[in-house]
């Protein structure tokens, strides 16, 4: 019966290097700096502007207009950095609802009730014994 090795044309000794490989993923301590970014650094909006002066005057539907406005939104780009060190100079009010938003994440258990993060030990443990990836995959799994 033919392996994933043999498959994928791994070579015995490359099986030892998907062993290297871990599930456990250490967040970087972050520091804010000590001055408070305006409110108007903390997103880039100059692409998502442009797409809605381009769309609000063409000849198109309002709910046209309105649908390819919310496409637009994508365009916008986050300064996470910034955020983080706008975020650290709030009050709890609009801290909580920054962490609401994902645009912070403050700790593992906040994204899991706030549902941003939906995979735990037992889905991990299905998945890998449906794919049988369990045979190259022996790192550990935090659940």
């Amino acid at each position: 019966m033919a392996t994933k090795f043999d498959l994928f044309g791994l070579e015995p000794e490359e099986k030892e290097t998907y062993k290297k490989y871990t599930t456990k993923v250490e967040a970087p301590q972050y520091l804010p700096k000590n001055k408070c970014p305006s409110i108007y650094d903390l997103v880039d909006t100059k692409k998502y502007s442009e797409l809605c002066a381009e769309i609000n005057s063409a000849p198109i539907t309002e709910e046209q207009k309105e649908f390819l406005r919310y496409a637009a939104t994508r365009h916008m780009v986050f300064r996470y950095d910034r955020i983080a060190d706008y975020y650290a100079h709030q009050d709890k009010t609009m801290q909580e609802l920054m962490e609401k938003s994902a645009l912070v994440i403050i700790d593992f258990d906040d994204a899991i009730a706030n549902g941003y993060v939906k995979l735990n030990k037992e889905l991990i443990d299905i998945a890998l014994k449906q794919s049988n990836i369990s045979d190259i995959w022996d790192g550990e799994i935090d659940g």
